[in-house]
């Protein structure tokens, strides 16, 4: 046996195995479920988890039952939704117009530079996923699509229902920003954008 192969023996056996009440599996769930930006099938939630796929099911339908009031507490201002064959957490349908007030009435500031060009991929290919922004950009977008979708300048079009990616679009905030009545107004850069294969520089909506 190597020194290698020793320590991570070692670190397996240390590792305590995860609980699996059925409390313990929802706390889980939940934990991974605030953070995550695209829905989350079954089988993903259960590997994270580490809980059996029938577990984590009877976990969600406890969980939704829960938020939806259905308990002993109150129903709740979120909702846990099954969008495209996988689970994420979503506002209210009914707290849509809140929420877009209490954004909107933050106070503005700049965009970064990688907002910037992150929109302008967006404009011009849209509908698009996360993915393909990230592939045509080279880096990871997550934190700045969610700056762009709480600026109200980017909204979800639509989930593919084979891949459960959740494809953006831009709102009509973004076209009063620009000062300009339609997308086709926007200077013709698109054939920059066909594969990505060169990067995404020096071209930004200013």
């Amino acid at each position: 046996m190597t020194d290698d192969t020793a320590g991570v023996d070692a670190a397996e056996a240390e590792a305590p195995p995860r609980s699996q009440e059925p409390a313990d599996i929802a706390r889980r769930l939940e934990a991974i479920l605030m953070i995550v930006d695209e829905p989350q099938s079954l089988v993903s939630l259960a590997a994270a988890v580490g809980a059996p796929v029938a577990s984590v099911r009877r976990a969600i339908e406890e969980l939704v039952a829960d938020y939806d009031g259905e308990r002993s507490g109150p129903r709740r201002g979120f909702e846990l939704r099954e969008v495209g064959g996988g689970w994420r957490f979503y506002v209210r349908e009914e707290h849509d117009d809140l929420v877009a007030e209490f954004v909107n009435g933050q106070a503005p500031s700049r965009l970064s530079q990688a907002a910037l060009e992150t929109l302008a991929v967006i404009a011009y290919k849209q509908p698009v996923s996360r993915s393909q922004v990230a592939s045509i950009r080279a880096v990871n977008v997550d934190s700045v699509v969610r700056t762009l979708l709480a600026r109200g300048l980017i909204t979800e079009a639509f989930t593919d229902p084979e891949t459960g990616a959740i494809n953006y679009r831009t709102t009509d905030a973004l076209l009063g920003h620009l000062g300009i009545n339609s997308l086709d107004e926007l200077p013709p850069i698109s054939p920059l954008l066909d594969d990505g294969s060169a990067g995404f520089e020096g071209e930004t909506i200013r």
